[in-house]
């Protein structure tokens, strides 16, 4: 409400306003608020001394003037008019500065500070700007895809809530993005809200990509104007996947492998570089000119040596882009002849041959009972000890786990040989007999002497070497005798004999016996003669004894005169 005045009062008030209105001002004075804040204007006029009070006021577009706060100099009382945008957000200080709370986009008029004496009127007018920084830019709509040689919509940057307006600028990987026909469409929008006065800004870019745009960042950013000035805000960065066809084929065996043998899985994986990949292929294998349509992969299992060859595979619509490796499978065969367990009988002869087909060199190793043998074996004459267990055993070192080996276990047979041979001790009391025997399966011995038939139980046997052992026995023959040696195995029954003299032995026994009678016979006389000297020895010792102790007594007795002699003369 306006201050009650005289009607005197009020004329002087109307003249004041009117020439308020005529009166030209000062010059133009700027404002810059920041949306939301408090718009600060001070008055820009010296206070005269005659002052009767303060009026600020806006100016509509048409000119018109609106009252909005009064302070007297007098009663130092502030009123504010009933202007519904301005409730409850001014406040006139005692200099007359004008603050506005909450700077709103309609805040940005022109105002004018009036300063009025009884005789004049004084105006400052100001010009209000707000400003309001927009929201960070945003890529949204942004296309799922783009692919390389067409031009298609990447995505809208928009930027809200912002004035006065901005505007909106693409980017390639930092680089900005100029309009090229055919290649970059920009296509720029804005709009206001009606309520709050704010722009949105959306910017939406058609482009067409290639290959080289993979993995590049595009942004956007939005340049405005605020109270210090022009200012620019940047979006997040976005990457798009690039769909590009397929260029070329690549075909690979899985699980990589230095060789396939035979007995293996492979599995063949075609691959195409395009994005995205093809998901299936046509298969080409050797020997088949239809091919197999199949996903990426396509495996074979347990393969042969005929799976050798150039497997090839293509894409389904192009068969011209086509990709080949070659598989080779290796092999290895081993044939033992002959094999298994085989008999043969001694001194026969017997040809053995190892024989290796494979897909490259292979390495042969013969084993005999688990020992290495430096050549392959050669029989032309069998002997016992060329029986055991032979293994021919074949690799390709390059082909892990590609091994083969056959084994042939070899009998050595023979019917018994004995040969007899006797042995007498040095000192002619006993004899040794040995029966060397030779055969296999191994001979069993048996002994036995002739005229009594008993079988000789105290034999001692060597171990059984190569088909080969002996027994022997130790006896000391009364009489002659004859030992039979008899060797019997699955084959054959074999005897043989040998004579032993007891003659010999004899007379050695009686000369040894009257030997043994001559050194008793000596030794008895020795010792005879032994006991006789010994008897006289000791005889002559008696008869020595008691001639001594006679002459001790009469020494004795001589002493005892001689002392008495003495007593007597004294």
């Amino acid at each position: 409400m306006a201050p009650k005045v005289s009607p005197s009062g009020r004329l002087v008030f109307c003249l004041l306003i009117s020439a308020a209105v005529l009166r030209p001002g000062l010059g133009w004075y700027t404002v810059n608020s920041a949306y939301g804040d408090t718009i600060v204007m001070p008055c820009r006029l010296d206070v005269p001394q005659n002052l009767m009070f303060g009026k600020w006021k806006y100016e509509k577009p048409d000119g018109s003037p609106v009252f909005i706060a009064f302070r007297s100099s007098t009663k130092k009382s502030v009123q504010y008019d009933d202007v519904p945008e301005y409730k409850d957000r001014l406040s006139l200080s005692e200099n007359y500065t004008l603050s506005i709370s909450n700077a709103k986009i309609s805040d940005e008029k022109r105002f004018v500070c009036m300063l009025v004496t009884e005789d004049n009127v004084f105006e400052a007018p100001t010009l209000v700007k707000v400003f309001k920084q927009p929201s960070q830019p945003e890529i949204v709509n942004k296309a799922p895809y783009l692919e390389t040689e067409q031009l298609k919509k990447l995505g809208d940057c928009i930027s809200r809530d912002s004035y006065p307006d901005g505007n909106i600028t693409w980017y390639r990987n930092g680089k900005v993005l100029q309009p090229l026909i055919g290649e970059v469409v920009i296509l720029f929008k804005k709009e206001i809200d009606p309520v709050t006065q704010l722009y949105t800004m959306t910017s939406s870019l058609e482009y067409k990509t290639t290959k080289a745009d993979i993995q590049m960042p595009f942004t956007c950013s939005v340049t405005y104007y605020g109270p210090s000035g022009q200012k620019t805000i940047h979006s997040e960065q976005v990457v798009f996947d690039i769909y590009y066809p397929t260029e070329q084929v690549t075909i690979q065996v899985l699980p990589p492998k230095n060789a396939i043998k035979e007995g293996d899985n492979i599995t063949l994986q075609c691959l195409g570089n395009g994005n995205p990949p093809p998901e299936e292929f046509m298969f080409y294998l050797p020997g088949q000119p239809e091919g197999i349509r199949s996903s990426n992969t396509y495996t074979l299992t347990d393969v042969r040596r005929n799976a050798t060859g150039d497997y090839k595979c293509s894409l389904i619509d192009k068969k011209s882009m086509i990709a080949s490796t070659a598989i080779t499978v290796h092999y290895l065969d081993l044939s033992l002849n002959p094999s298994g367990e085989v008999t043969k009988q001694i001194g026969d002869a017997l040809p053995v041959s190892c024989t290796i087909s494979a897909s490259k060199n292979a390495t042969v190793v013969w084993m005999k009972d688990n020992i290495r043998l430096r050549s392959s074996p050669s029989f032309s004459s069998l002997h016992y000890q060329d029986a055991g267990n032979y293994v021919c055993e074949t690799a390709l070192q390059e082909v892990e786990g590609l091994k083969k080996r056959e084994s042939l276990t070899l009998i050595v047979e023979g019917k018994p040989q004995i040969k007899m041979t006797k042995k007498t001790d040095p000192s002619g009391l006993s004899k040794t007999i040995i029966c060397h025997v030779e055969g296999f399966p191994k001979p069993a011995i048996q002994w036995t002497i002739t005229g009594s038939g008993s079988v000789i139980n105290q034999a001692k046997e060597s171990p059984y070497i190569n088909g080969r052992y002996y027994s022997k026995i130790i006896i000391s023959p009364e009489e002659n005798v004859t030992l039979t040696c008899t060797a019997e195995n699955q084959l054959e029954r074999t005897v043989n004999s040998l004579n032993v003299s007891a003659n010999e032995n004899r007379e050695k026994v009686n000369d040894q016996a009257k030997l043994i009678v001559g050194i008793v016979v000596g030794l008895l006389l020795a010792a005879l003669v032994a006991g006789v000297v010994y008897w006289l020895y000791m005889k002559k010792s008696k008869t020595a004894s008691k001639h001594v102790n006679k002459d001790l007594g009469n020494m004795e007795e001589n002493k005892k005169l001689e002392e008495n002699n003495h007593k007597t003369e004294a």
